[in-house]
């Protein structure tokens, strides 16, 4: 098989679309019906997992929306406050489900309706918890067949289930065609290894293997996340993701409000919140967004208050605040340099200990100097990791 029809392109009223290559496809629609955002997320996600799989040696699993990951991991034991988060309390789960349970609790209300996306054969356990999600598209290199047999009941049956070839090595010259000109280049080969902790330039010098392992996952995932990207990391895998900004103080922003509000849901008063019966788990996650959200407007407020059988008490800024400073051992990295220090200003509210960014900026020195005051450890990589 060397083409696929589409649905239609990037929006339904682009027609005609279809992919294609001159050898035979490495994938296969094992259900469902494609779409090209679909394969856009699909072929950018699987890479992505492919490769955290290659550097860290543990099954890994993400979670993709519009071209870029809302979360990614690798398997690590979950503890109690994570179980529940996550909710995943009673279930069976495999390292590969455990990894995509964290990966999607990165940002839980951004994974609505995701591109989830395995390293590894997928097994029973990963297609349990999908059921309970809500996911329009799964790949991955294989299905067990009990597994294939309960993804294929998703969505009444249209769930889209693609089989990748793990194996498949691409051309090194890609092209893509914009406006009706077709630009060509060298694919991004760069390997991201533990080379990235060779230049550190900061007083502290000690990174424990934990976070070099939570700093290849954020590097990893920037690879494959639209720019400007930062990444915040722990425990193997992502916590916040700032993607697509236009200002790099702007995506370390948005990441670190994400990774604050990671921590929020595993407050005493997230963990114990009651809610009515028959709510589903998507309004569940949008109620415990809005009580750790001040951003709501009382329309958005009103909506998710009902959801409650007990509406909890908000914790005041203080309360919040002297929470967040129990977020500690945060890894974080930016697909390139940090031009200011405000960057390091903010990521140090939010936990955050370990930090590789490319460097070479006019203003490394008052960038190093701000990691200083904060006792960050931070490397240069030297390594651009642009990507659109």
């Amino acid at each position: 098989m060397k083409e696929v029809n589409l649905r239609y392109g990037m929006n339904p009223h682009q027609k005609k679309a279809k992919i294609y290559s001159r050898e035979n496809l490495p994938l296969k629609i094992l259900n469902g019906e494609a779409s090209y955002i679909n394969f856009l997320d699909a072929l950018n996600a699987f890479q992505l997992v492919r490769e955290l799989r290659q550097s860290i040696g543990q099954p890994a699993a993400a979670s993709f929306k519009h071209v870029s990951p809302a979360g990614a991991a690798v398997y690590s034991p979950l503890c109690d406050s994570l179980i529940k988060s996550y909710f995943v309390e009673g279930l069976e789960l495999s390292p590969l489900a455990t990894a995509y349970a964290r990966a999607r609790g990165t940002d839980r209300m951004s994974s609505f309706g995701d591109c989830a996306a395995f390293s590894d054969k997928v097994d029973v356990t990963v297609a349990n918890l999908l059921k309970k999600e809500v996911s329009d598209i799964i790949v991955a290199p294989g299905y067990d067949e009990d597994a294939l047999v309960l993804l294929k009941k998703k969505k009444n049956g249209n769930y889209l289930i693609l089989e990748i070839d793990p194996d498949y090595v691409p051309n090194s010259i890609e092209q893509r065609s914009v406006f009706g000109i077709t630009m060509e280049q060298e694919r991004n080969e760069a390997k991201i290894s533990e080379e990235i902790f060779n230049n550190i330039v900061t007083k502290q010098r000690k990174i424990p293997d934990n976070s070099k392992r939570d700093l290849l996952v954020a590097m990893i995932t920037l690879k494959y996340t639209q720019s400007n990207s930062v990444c915040f990391a722990l425990d193997g895998q992502t916590i916040g993701i700032g993607a697509g900004q236009q200002s790099r103080i702007h995506c370390t922003r948005l990441a670190a409000g994400k990774a604050d509000n990671w921590w929020l849901r595993q407050h005493p008063i997230a963990q114990q919140m009651v809610f009515r019966a028959g709510i589903s788990r998507t309004e569940v996650n949008n109620a415990i967004d809005g009580w750790t959200n001040e951003d709501f407007t009382s329309a958005e407020e009103k909506q998710w208050r009902q959801y409650f059988n007990v509406v909890p008490e908000r914790l005041t800024k203080a309360e919040k605040q002297n929470w967040i400073t129990g977020l500690k051992e945060v890894s974080y990295t930016s697909d390139a340099l940090l031009p200011f220090r405000d960057n390091i200003d903010r990521a140090a509210q939010s936990g955050v200990r370990y930090l590789v960014q490319t460097g070479n900026s006019l203003r490394d020195k008052q960038v190093i100097e701000a990691a200083n005051e904060y006792g960050i450890v931070m490397a240069n990589s030297n390594i651009r990791l642009f990507h659109h």
